[in-house]
């Protein structure tokens, strides 16, 4: 899902409610101007269920949209201020798509740079070997296995390299455990469990609830099971956000810190946790791209001189050769 359409679609959808246009028209016009794809075919079936007068708990269930939004929902639509809610939401997702766009740019570039290094390397072992190795081969016979193996040796290496990053980034579950352990992406992930604990507290939900859902949108994570033990001393009678939530790695101690300076708004706490982790990762995120072309640069260069060594080796072996006959022949 493009977060930046979804929180432009809830912008919209919300002034149209506070215009008094009722939702399921407001639904039926917004729809009418999204381009085609899965969330224009979820929303046009939830604005459809809404007409034929299905109740909205069961149409929301029906929908794959986050889990989130269609709680964010339910509460706006108890409370009496869906507008309210859906503004609230636009702006959560807004700012998930400034943040995650980033990180993804963040992962283009090195991937850019492996696939231009994989294809330059192949290309240059069959250079070597065909065009250059082959004509020294007969004369240096003896080097011949050892250098014809080092000269594979970068690609297969890059290869292997390429392939991890791939599996990193196309397999969910390698997705969402690296997703907490990377730099950038923790503190990105940080400031998203925080914004989303900060809205549910928000507009009235409980602790535990919020705590239950952040749970289920983590599933798999590292987070997962720091949310399962914070629900359990919630429910043995802690009252402190520093006792329910105790220092790891997944959750440093300046974010336990942030949150549970706010005393018993957790969710004032938590939104600034939010708005901390997310500059963070910004940051992060900025100072990782500074630093990514000098890296390829030097990856490249390391790479270049791996595969012309063996064949340079070969070369100044050849060139001793022909020197020592050269030698003898003149003391002959």
């Amino acid at each position: 899902m493009k977060y930046d359409e979804f929180a432009f679609f809830n912008q919209q959808l919300a002034a149209m409610l506070r215009d008094g246009i009722p939702l399921e028209g407001a639904l039926q016009r917004l729809c009418q101007e999204m381009r085609r794809g899965q969330l224009r075919d979820e929303l046009q079936a939830l604005e459809a269920d809404l007409a034929n007068g299905t109740p909205m708990t069961e149409a929301l269930a029906a929908r794959q949209l986050p889990e989130l939004y269609k709680r964010m929902i339910l509460v706006g639509v108890k409370s009496g201020d869906l507008p309210g809610a859906l503004t609230m939401l636009a702006d959560y997702f807004q700012r998930q798509s400034n943040v995650w766009t980033r990180l993804k740019g963040l992962m283009v570039y090195p991937l850019i740079v492996l696939i231009a290094a994989f294809g330059l390397s192949c290309f240059l072992s069959y250079l070597l070997i065909h065009f250059i190795w082959n004509s020294l081969s007969s004369i240096v016979d003896s080097a011949s296995p050892i250098v014809s193996t080092g000269l594979w040796m970068s690609p297969v290496i890059l290869g292997l390299v390429l392939a991890a990053f791939l599996i990193a980034i196309l397999l969910s579950p390698a997705r969402q455990k690296l997703r907490w352990r990377l730099p950038a992406f923790h503190e990105a992930s940080l400031s998203r469990v925080a914004s989303a604990m900060g809205l549910m507290l928000k507009n009235g939900v409980r602790l535990d609830d919020s705590l239950a859902l952040i749970e289920q949108l983590e599933k798999g994570t590292d987070a997962e099971k720091e949310i399962v033990q914070w629900r359990q001393r919630l429910a043995s009678g802690h009252g402190k956000f520093s006792e329910i939530a105790p220092t790891s790695r997944t959750f440093p101690s300046l974010f336990i810190w942030t949150v549970a300076q706010s005393g018993e708004d957790l969710a004032l706490g938590f939104q600034r946790a939010a708005d901390l982790y997310q500059g963070r990762a910004v940051y992060r995120t900025e100072l990782l791209l500074y630093s990514a072309l000098p890296c390829s640069i030097l990856i490249l260069s390391a790479m270049i001189v791996m595969q012309i060594q063996p064949v340079f080796s070969a070369l100044m072996l050849f060139i001793g050769m022909m020197s020592g006959d050269g030698g003898g022949g003149g003391r002959e």
